[in-house]
């Protein structure tokens, strides 16, 4: 049986940037193997640590369109939806959908990271 989820791994071109994003917004710290660039861990936050992977030929996903799919996105637990859509925006996030206000009962924002992976912030 399977022990716990080690990782979650994203797929980018610049595996150092897409990771320094991470570690800016979930507080954490970005760790690097020097004998693998290609491969760089989000640890020091709580939850599963993100792995970032360069993947040559990489194309970002589109959202909501699936000429070229999501395949998955991360959910964040926030207590302050402006504010952290503000100090993501400032870290490089670009805004997708403003669900929560287009849709009443809706908690929730889509963005995508610099690297164009689509993630939520969700209020709790």
């Amino acid at each position: 049986m399977i022990r716990k989820l080690q990782a979650v791994a994203l797929d980018c071109a610049d595996p150092v940037r897409l990771a320094a994003f991470y570690a800016n917004l979930l507080g954490g710290r970005v760790v690097a193997d020097l004998e693998d660039p290609d491969w760089v861990e989000v640890h020091g936050f709580e939850g599963t640590p993100l792995a970032c992977q360069r993947v040559d030929g990489y194309r970002p996903p589109e959202w909501p369109g699936q000429q070229h799919p999501q395949q998955l996105h991360l959910d964040f637990d926030v207590d302050d939806l402006d504010g952290e859509e503000e100090r993501a925006l400032a870290l490089g996030a670009t805004v997708l959908e403003r669900t929560d206000q287009l849709h009443p009962k809706a908690n929730w924002r889509v963005y995508a990271d610099p690297a164009g992976h689509p993630f939520c912030l969700c209020l709790h």
